[in-house]
């Protein structure tokens, strides 16, 4: 298998996995779920697990971008904030590549991704 078929794979397996997971917990966060959140992220999986480009894409960017739009009030923030972190547990991210996404993507946000975030701060 090549390089580009094995991400491939692995992003279907990932994003399979995250379906399944916002299956189990797709409450609604005010006007976007969690699933949804995760879907505009899934072009970034290759990126944010180390296994793609050292880049993002435009695709996970115009995701990004999108979602941070769509989480303009404090309350869906923090909605946001732990359903990524949860699924970012789950899936195997990489903080550094989590920390570089919104300056890579030219996204300004008043707080620094990272894991160990405490999503009510």
């Amino acid at each position: 298998m090549t390089g580009k078929k094995i991400i491939a794979f692995l992003t279907l397996v990932m994003v399979l996995g995250l379906q399944a997971v916002t299956t189990l917990d797709a409450r609604q966060i005010d006007d976007i779920s969690c699933s949804e959140a995760i879907v505009l992220l899934v072009p970034c999986v290759p990126f944010l697990t180390g296994l793609g480009q050292p880049t993002p894409s435009t695709s996970c960017c115009e995701g990004a971008q999108n979602l941070n739009q769509k989480a303009d009030t404090t309350q869906v923030r923090r909605d946001v904030c732990e359903c990524l972190k949860g699924a970012s547990m789950k899936f195997g991210v990489n903080p550094d590549k989590t920390k570089q996404l919104p300056q890579l993507c030219n996204i300004s946000l008043s707080f620094t991704l990272d894991p160990n975030i405490d999503c009510n701060t």
